[in-house]
């Protein structure tokens, strides 16, 4: 479990093919912080730890994870937003993250607010995935507040602090972004379903 406040970026340094699997080396300032088996949320998903270098770690990603994330855009220079997992101790600053991306999304504008900035974006929505306006939803890992949701767009507005430490401030129009649907929003959509199903 996550909570969508990004910790730091690091850098793809290496990817490797293996079968249908990808090995991805990352480079960041809390790979020597971590353990084998241990879980971070890499640009909002969920990646198991495989391996240890100095300064660098290393995920692998199945073939259902590249498909249903953005992991297969990512180049050696790719920036990665990276959170470690949340500790039952600690405060939920963000929301309740599982670093499960639901499906990919894209950013169609960015509009300056002299200060801010505002980003929207379009997904091919289902049932299942519920926005609503001040909701919860995150974006490459980040733990953002809904802004306006009609039909298969909805915005959120990106603070200095935000744009600055993490990688929102390399996105355009155009450019593709992982989204996970608020998990509180899932479940009701399911009983919904079950319940029009009865």
């Amino acid at each position: 479990m996550f909570t969508g406040i990004i910790e730091t970026q690091g850098r793809v340094a290496h990817i490797e093919k293996s079968g249908t699997n990808y090995h991805f080396t990352i480079t960041s300032p809390l790979s020597d912080e971590l353990k084998i088996d241990q879980s971070l949320a890499h640009d909002g998903v969920c990646l198991t730890v495989v391996e240890l270098a100095p300064g660098q770690h290393v995920v692998t990603a199945i073939e259902e994870t590249m498909k249903r994330t953005r992991l297969g855009q990512w180049q050696v220079g790719s920036l990665v937003n990276l959170e470690r997992a949340m500790r039952s101790d600690g405060r939920l600053d963000g929301h309740m993250v599982q670093g499960h991306v639901d499906k990919v999304g894209q950013c169609i504008a960015v509009d300056d607010a002299d200060g801010s900035w505002y980003y929207r974006f379009r997904y091919t929505p289902a049932p299942e995935h519920l926005l609503v306006d001040k909701g919860s939803i995150c974006i490459n890992g980040v733990s953002l507040t809904v802004v306006e949701p009609v039909g298969d767009e909805f915005s959120v507005a990106i603070i200095p602090y935000t744009y600055e430490h993490t990688n929102f401030h390399q996105l355009q129009a155009g450019s593709q972004v992982n989204l996970e649907f608020d998990i509180i929003g899932k479940y009701i959509a399911r009983q919904l379903a079950l319940y029009n199903q009865a």
